[in-house]
Protein backbone atom coordinates (compact mmCIF):
# COMPACT_ATOMS: atom_id res chain seq x y z
CA UNK A 1 0.00 0.00 0.00
CA UNK A 2 2.74 2.13 0.66
CA UNK A 3 4.41 1.50 -2.10
CA UNK A 4 0.93 2.10 -3.89
CA UNK A 5 0.78 5.31 -2.18
CA UNK A 6 4.03 6.85 -3.06
CA UNK A 7 3.71 5.91 -6.88
CA UNK A 8 0.72 7.99 -7.04
CA UNK A 9 1.90 10.92 -5.28
CA UNK A 10 5.00 11.37 -7.59
CA UNK A 11 2.81 10.60 -10.36
CA UNK A 12 0.44 14.09 -8.94
CA UNK A 13 4.58 15.81 -8.91
CA UNK A 14 5.16 15.18 -12.52
CA UNK A 15 1.82 16.05 -13.49
CA UNK A 16 2.00 19.53 -11.78
CA UNK A 17 5.61 19.91 -12.92
CA UNK A 18 4.51 19.41 -16.40
CA UNK A 19 1.79 22.20 -16.29
CA UNK A 20 3.76 24.44 -14.72
CA UNK A 21 6.87 23.61 -16.64
CA UNK A 22 4.55 25.53 -19.89
CA UNK A 23 6.25 28.80 -21.14
CA UNK A 24 4.22 31.88 -20.39
CA UNK A 25 3.82 31.90 -24.50
CA UNK A 26 2.15 28.70 -24.44
CA UNK A 27 -0.73 29.96 -21.90
CA UNK A 28 -3.07 32.08 -21.03
CA UNK A 29 -5.85 32.94 -17.90
CA UNK A 30 -9.24 32.76 -18.37
CA UNK A 31 -10.74 34.96 -16.21
CA UNK A 32 -14.15 33.48 -15.01
CA UNK A 33 -16.59 36.04 -13.42
CA UNK A 34 -20.36 36.90 -12.33
CA UNK A 35 -21.13 38.10 -16.31
CA UNK A 36 -19.28 35.76 -17.73
CA UNK A 37 -15.35 34.73 -18.50
CA UNK A 38 -12.96 36.18 -21.05
CA UNK A 39 -9.21 34.65 -22.00
CA UNK A 40 -6.07 36.78 -21.86
CA UNK A 41 -2.59 36.17 -23.18
CA UNK A 42 0.67 36.74 -21.92
CA UNK A 43 3.30 39.04 -23.32
CA UNK A 44 6.36 38.02 -21.32
CA UNK A 45 8.64 39.73 -23.91
CA UNK A 46 6.91 43.30 -22.62
CA UNK A 47 7.04 42.34 -18.88
CA UNK A 48 8.68 39.45 -17.15
CA UNK A 49 8.29 39.93 -14.16
CA UNK A 50 4.38 41.54 -14.43
CA UNK A 51 3.64 37.86 -15.72
CA UNK A 52 5.17 35.98 -13.88
CA UNK A 53 4.13 37.41 -10.87
CA UNK A 54 0.46 36.66 -11.98
CA UNK A 55 0.96 33.40 -13.38
CA UNK A 56 2.23 32.70 -9.75
CA UNK A 57 -0.36 34.51 -8.18
CA UNK A 58 -3.35 33.09 -10.55
CA UNK A 59 -2.16 29.75 -9.77
CA UNK A 60 -2.29 30.23 -5.88
CA UNK A 61 -5.74 31.51 -6.13
CA UNK A 62 -4.80 35.08 -5.41
CA UNK A 63 -7.73 36.78 -7.09
CA UNK A 64 -10.22 33.86 -6.29
CA UNK A 65 -13.12 36.13 -4.87
CA UNK A 66 -11.52 39.02 -5.77
CA UNK A 67 -13.15 41.78 -7.60
CA UNK A 68 -13.31 44.26 -10.52
CA UNK A 69 -14.49 47.47 -8.94
CA UNK A 70 -13.77 50.22 -10.83
CA UNK A 71 -15.04 51.05 -14.90
CA UNK A 72 -15.21 53.56 -17.10
CA UNK A 73 -18.09 52.41 -19.43
CA UNK A 74 -16.88 51.04 -22.87
CA UNK A 75 -13.45 52.03 -22.06
CA UNK A 76 -11.50 50.38 -18.88
CA UNK A 77 -12.30 48.05 -15.76
CA UNK A 78 -10.20 47.78 -13.18
CA UNK A 79 -9.78 44.62 -10.59
CA UNK A 80 -7.89 42.65 -8.61
CA UNK A 81 -7.32 43.56 -5.83
CA UNK A 82 -7.58 41.05 -2.38
CA UNK A 83 -9.12 43.24 -0.40
CA UNK A 84 -12.36 42.45 -2.07
CA UNK A 85 -12.08 38.89 -1.20
CA UNK A 86 -14.22 39.99 2.17
CA UNK A 87 -17.41 41.29 1.16
CA UNK A 88 -17.13 43.87 4.38
CA UNK A 89 -14.20 45.79 2.99
CA UNK A 90 -15.14 49.76 3.06
CA UNK A 91 -15.86 51.21 -0.28
CA UNK A 92 -13.28 53.91 0.55
CA UNK A 93 -10.47 51.06 0.71
CA UNK A 94 -11.76 49.28 -2.53
CA UNK A 95 -8.16 49.43 -5.33
CA UNK A 96 -5.97 50.31 -1.74
CA UNK A 97 -4.90 46.36 -1.82
CA UNK A 98 -2.04 44.48 -3.44
CA UNK A 99 -0.01 47.23 -4.54
CA UNK A 100 3.77 48.36 -4.69
CA UNK A 101 4.79 44.61 -5.15
CA UNK A 102 7.20 45.90 -8.22
CA UNK A 103 9.15 48.30 -10.00
CA UNK A 104 7.84 49.18 -13.53
CA UNK A 105 7.92 47.38 -17.31
CA UNK A 106 7.40 50.24 -19.62
CA UNK A 107 7.21 48.97 -23.29
CA UNK A 108 6.39 49.96 -26.69
CA UNK A 109 3.03 48.40 -26.59
CA UNK A 110 0.35 50.61 -26.31
CA UNK A 111 -3.20 50.38 -24.61
CA UNK A 112 -5.39 48.94 -27.34
CA UNK A 113 -8.43 47.33 -26.80
CA UNK A 114 -7.96 44.38 -25.17
CA UNK A 115 -5.20 44.89 -23.67
CA UNK A 116 -4.37 44.05 -20.19
CA UNK A 117 -1.92 46.31 -18.07
CA UNK A 118 -0.65 46.85 -14.13
CA UNK A 119 -2.29 49.73 -11.71
CA UNK A 120 0.13 51.41 -10.25
CA UNK A 121 -0.20 54.57 -7.82
CA UNK A 122 0.33 58.00 -9.44
CA UNK A 123 3.65 59.26 -9.25
CA UNK A 124 5.73 56.31 -7.07
CA UNK A 125 7.57 53.79 -10.14
CA UNK A 126 7.83 50.44 -7.78
CA UNK A 127 3.70 50.71 -6.74
CA UNK A 128 2.50 48.58 -9.17
CA UNK A 129 1.45 44.82 -7.93
CA UNK A 130 -0.98 42.74 -8.12
CA UNK A 131 -4.05 44.82 -9.47
CA UNK A 132 -4.92 44.98 -13.38
CA UNK A 133 -6.92 46.98 -16.11
CA UNK A 134 -8.34 45.93 -19.07
CA UNK A 135 -9.15 48.10 -22.11
CA UNK A 136 -11.77 48.52 -23.87
CA UNK A 137 -11.05 51.37 -26.45
CA UNK A 138 -7.57 52.67 -27.28
CA UNK A 139 -6.14 54.56 -24.21
CA UNK A 140 -2.94 56.63 -25.78
CA UNK A 141 -2.54 59.00 -22.79
CA UNK A 142 -1.77 55.97 -20.65
CA UNK A 143 1.22 54.57 -23.08
CA UNK A 144 4.34 54.19 -21.67
CA UNK A 145 3.18 55.00 -18.27
CA UNK A 146 1.75 51.55 -17.09
CA UNK A 147 3.11 48.05 -17.21
CA UNK A 148 1.54 46.33 -20.25
CA UNK A 149 1.55 42.38 -20.17
CA UNK A 150 -1.02 40.79 -21.84
CA UNK A 151 -3.94 40.78 -24.14
CA UNK A 152 -7.46 39.84 -24.46
CA UNK A 153 -8.16 36.70 -26.89
CA UNK A 154 -11.53 35.57 -25.85
CA UNK A 155 -14.20 37.32 -24.27
CA UNK A 156 -13.97 41.25 -24.98
CA UNK A 157 -17.76 41.31 -25.01
CA UNK A 158 -17.66 40.22 -21.21
CA UNK A 159 -15.06 43.02 -20.52
CA UNK A 160 -17.87 45.57 -22.19
CA UNK A 161 -20.78 44.15 -20.26
CA UNK A 162 -18.28 44.77 -16.58
CA UNK A 163 -17.50 48.52 -18.07
CA UNK A 164 -21.13 48.98 -18.07
CA UNK A 165 -22.33 48.15 -15.02
CA UNK A 166 -23.38 50.58 -12.18
CA UNK A 167 -20.53 53.33 -10.76
CA UNK A 168 -20.48 56.47 -9.29
CA UNK A 169 -18.89 59.58 -11.18
CA UNK A 170 -15.55 58.41 -9.63
CA UNK A 171 -16.16 55.03 -11.43
CA UNK A 172 -15.86 53.30 -8.54
CA UNK A 173 -18.81 50.02 -9.13
CA UNK A 174 -22.14 50.28 -6.80
CA UNK A 175 -21.77 46.42 -6.25
CA UNK A 176 -18.12 45.21 -7.25
CA UNK A 177 -17.99 42.53 -10.57
CA UNK A 178 -17.21 39.26 -8.80
CA UNK A 179 -14.04 37.24 -10.17
CA UNK A 180 -14.69 33.92 -8.96
CA UNK A 181 -11.79 32.30 -10.14
CA UNK A 182 -8.70 32.67 -11.76
CA UNK A 183 -7.45 29.68 -13.75
CA UNK A 184 -4.42 29.33 -15.96
CA UNK A 185 -4.91 26.98 -19.17
CA UNK A 186 -2.77 25.85 -22.39
CA UNK A 187 -3.69 28.12 -25.06
CA UNK A 188 -6.28 27.29 -27.22
CA UNK A 189 -4.85 25.45 -30.82
CA UNK A 190 -6.09 27.32 -34.09
CA UNK A 191 -7.49 24.62 -35.89
CA UNK A 192 -5.90 23.51 -39.47
CA UNK A 193 -2.86 25.93 -38.74
CA UNK A 194 -0.42 23.41 -39.36
CA UNK A 195 -2.58 20.93 -41.20
CA UNK A 196 -1.06 19.95 -44.88
CA UNK A 197 -2.59 19.79 -48.26
CA UNK A 198 -3.96 16.38 -48.18
CA UNK A 199 -5.43 16.59 -44.19
CA UNK A 200 -7.49 19.70 -46.07
CA UNK A 201 -9.43 17.43 -48.37
CA UNK A 202 -12.34 18.10 -46.57
CA UNK A 203 -16.36 18.72 -47.52
CA UNK A 204 -17.95 21.14 -45.53
CA UNK A 205 -21.68 20.73 -45.37
CA UNK A 206 -23.59 24.06 -45.52
CA UNK A 207 -27.07 23.97 -43.77
CA UNK A 208 -28.96 27.31 -45.15
CA UNK A 209 -32.73 28.94 -45.08
CA UNK A 210 -32.98 27.24 -48.60
CA UNK A 211 -31.56 24.04 -48.46
CA UNK A 212 -28.29 21.95 -47.58
CA UNK A 213 -25.33 22.88 -49.78
CA UNK A 214 -21.77 20.44 -50.05
CA UNK A 215 -18.46 21.95 -51.03
CA UNK A 216 -15.78 20.06 -51.51
CA UNK A 217 -12.44 22.12 -50.60
CA UNK A 218 -9.81 22.48 -53.21
CA UNK A 219 -6.64 23.04 -51.73
CA UNK A 220 -4.59 22.23 -54.52
CA UNK A 221 -6.03 25.36 -55.94
CA UNK A 222 -5.94 28.26 -52.90
CA UNK A 223 -4.56 26.40 -49.83
CA UNK A 224 -4.27 28.95 -47.59
CA UNK A 225 -8.13 30.09 -48.17
CA UNK A 226 -9.02 26.48 -47.50
CA UNK A 227 -7.23 26.71 -44.52
CA UNK A 228 -8.89 29.89 -43.35
CA UNK A 229 -12.38 28.62 -44.23
CA UNK A 230 -12.33 25.08 -42.53
CA UNK A 231 -11.08 26.76 -39.62
CA UNK A 232 -13.99 29.33 -39.44
CA UNK A 233 -16.11 26.10 -40.41
CA UNK A 234 -14.81 23.99 -37.66
CA UNK A 235 -14.91 26.75 -34.64
CA UNK A 236 -18.52 27.50 -35.97
CA UNK A 237 -17.62 31.03 -37.09
CA UNK A 238 -20.01 30.33 -40.01
CA UNK A 239 -23.15 29.14 -37.60
CA UNK A 240 -26.13 32.31 -37.55
CA UNK A 241 -24.14 34.05 -40.49
CA UNK A 242 -26.42 35.72 -43.42
CA UNK A 243 -26.24 35.78 -46.80
CA UNK A 244 -26.27 39.66 -47.69
CA UNK A 245 -25.88 39.70 -50.96
CA UNK A 246 -27.49 38.26 -54.31
CA UNK A 247 -27.00 39.36 -57.24
CA UNK A 248 -29.09 37.35 -59.77
CA UNK A 249 -26.95 35.09 -62.30
CA UNK A 250 -23.80 36.00 -60.43
CA UNK A 251 -23.44 35.33 -56.89
CA UNK A 252 -24.83 35.24 -53.74
CA UNK A 253 -22.41 36.77 -50.92
CA UNK A 254 -22.32 35.72 -47.05
CA UNK A 255 -19.76 35.17 -44.09
CA UNK A 256 -19.07 38.20 -42.37
CA UNK A 257 -20.05 39.15 -38.52
CA UNK A 258 -22.45 41.37 -39.10
CA UNK A 259 -26.04 40.05 -38.33
CA UNK A 260 -24.79 36.95 -36.97
CA UNK A 261 -28.04 35.68 -34.56
CA UNK A 262 -25.99 35.06 -31.47
CA UNK A 263 -24.21 39.19 -32.12
CA UNK A 264 -21.38 39.99 -33.93
CA UNK A 265 -18.28 38.49 -31.47
CA UNK A 266 -17.19 35.24 -31.55
CA UNK A 267 -14.57 33.13 -29.48
CA UNK A 268 -12.28 32.32 -33.12
CA UNK A 269 -12.39 35.79 -33.31
CA UNK A 270 -8.84 35.77 -32.57
CA UNK A 271 -8.03 33.95 -35.54
CA UNK A 272 -9.27 36.01 -37.86
CA UNK A 273 -6.75 38.10 -40.13
CA UNK A 274 -6.58 38.88 -44.03
CA UNK A 275 -5.70 36.12 -46.35
CA UNK A 276 -3.05 36.28 -49.11
CA UNK A 277 -4.63 36.08 -52.66
CA UNK A 278 -4.11 32.91 -54.65
CA UNK A 279 -5.56 33.80 -57.81
CA UNK A 280 -5.23 30.90 -60.90
CA UNK A 281 -5.46 31.73 -64.35
CA UNK A 282 -6.34 27.73 -64.96
CA UNK A 283 -9.69 27.86 -62.28
CA UNK A 284 -12.89 29.11 -63.95
CA UNK A 285 -15.36 31.47 -62.20
CA UNK A 286 -18.01 29.03 -63.26
CA UNK A 287 -21.41 27.94 -61.72
CA UNK A 288 -21.11 26.41 -58.56
CA UNK A 289 -17.77 27.62 -57.44
CA UNK A 290 -16.58 29.01 -53.59
CA UNK A 291 -14.57 31.97 -53.74
CA UNK A 292 -13.41 34.58 -51.22
CA UNK A 293 -14.73 38.15 -51.66
CA UNK A 294 -11.83 40.88 -50.80
CA UNK A 295 -11.82 44.33 -50.79
CA UNK A 296 -9.66 46.80 -52.54
CA UNK A 297 -6.14 45.12 -51.48
CA UNK A 298 -6.26 42.01 -53.44
CA UNK A 299 -4.55 40.38 -50.07
CA UNK A 300 -7.61 41.64 -47.46
CA UNK A 301 -10.08 38.29 -47.86
CA UNK A 302 -11.23 37.49 -44.23
CA UNK A 303 -14.55 35.81 -43.89
CA UNK A 304 -16.66 36.89 -46.67
CA UNK A 305 -17.12 33.93 -49.59
CA UNK A 306 -19.37 33.76 -52.50
CA UNK A 307 -20.97 31.12 -54.39
CA UNK A 308 -20.89 31.39 -58.10
CA UNK A 309 -24.71 31.49 -59.79
CA UNK A 310 -23.36 31.70 -62.79
CA UNK A 311 -20.72 31.74 -65.07
CA UNK A 312 -18.23 34.86 -64.55
CA UNK A 313 -14.77 34.96 -66.33
CA UNK A 314 -14.10 38.44 -65.43
CA UNK A 315 -13.63 37.40 -61.56
CA UNK A 316 -10.67 34.30 -62.90
CA UNK A 317 -7.74 34.99 -61.63
CA UNK A 318 -8.94 38.30 -59.40
CA UNK A 319 -10.60 36.19 -56.72
CA UNK A 320 -9.62 33.12 -54.39
CA UNK A 321 -11.34 30.29 -55.46
CA UNK A 322 -11.25 27.74 -53.19
CA UNK A 323 -14.32 24.92 -53.40
CA UNK A 324 -17.24 23.82 -55.83
CA UNK A 325 -20.45 23.03 -54.49
CA UNK A 326 -20.41 19.35 -55.20
CA UNK A 327 -24.52 18.99 -53.87
CA UNK A 328 -27.57 21.11 -53.70
CA UNK A 329 -27.44 22.80 -57.21
CA UNK A 330 -30.97 23.19 -56.90
CA UNK A 331 -30.27 25.42 -53.69
CA UNK A 332 -27.96 28.06 -55.76
CA UNK A 333 -31.03 27.87 -57.98
CA UNK A 334 -33.04 28.93 -54.97
CA UNK A 335 -31.10 31.42 -53.80
CA UNK A 336 -31.35 33.27 -57.39
CA UNK A 337 -35.32 33.31 -57.33
CA UNK A 338 -34.98 35.29 -53.35
CA UNK A 339 -36.50 39.07 -54.10
CA UNK A 340 -34.32 41.51 -53.64
CA UNK A 341 -33.72 45.53 -52.61
CA UNK A 342 -31.10 45.98 -55.09
CA UNK A 343 -28.49 43.49 -54.19
CA UNK A 344 -29.82 42.74 -50.63
CA UNK A 345 -32.51 40.25 -49.34
CA UNK A 346 -35.77 41.17 -48.51
CA UNK A 347 -35.52 38.56 -45.89
CA UNK A 348 -33.20 36.90 -43.57
CA UNK A 349 -31.24 34.30 -45.44
CA UNK A 350 -29.06 32.70 -42.51
CA UNK A 351 -26.37 29.71 -42.53
CA UNK A 352 -27.91 27.90 -39.99
CA UNK A 353 -25.48 25.28 -39.52
CA UNK A 354 -21.64 24.99 -41.14
CA UNK A 355 -19.95 21.39 -40.54
CA UNK A 356 -17.14 19.24 -41.95
CA UNK A 357 -17.67 16.20 -43.21
CA UNK A 358 -15.98 13.11 -41.72
CA UNK A 359 -14.06 11.10 -43.99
Amino acid sequence: MTRGRNFIFLLMICCATAVWSQTATEVEAVVTTDLGAFRFEFAPDKAPKHVEQFLARARQGYYDGSAFHRVVANGIIQGGDPLLKNPRTPKALWGTGGLSLLANEFSDMKHERGVVSTVSIPGKPTSEGAQFFVCIAPQPPLDGKFSTFGSVTEGIDVVEKISQVPADANGITEKPVRILKVTIEKKREEPFLNATVDEMRKTVTMKTTLGTIKIRMEPDWAPENVRNFLKLTQTGWYNGTVFHRIAKDFVVQGGTAAGRASGPIHSADRWVRPVKGEFRNDVKHARGIVSMAHGDDPNSATTSFFLMLGAAPNLDAQFSAFGRVVEGMEVLDAFGKEEVDGETPRRRLEIIDASIDAN
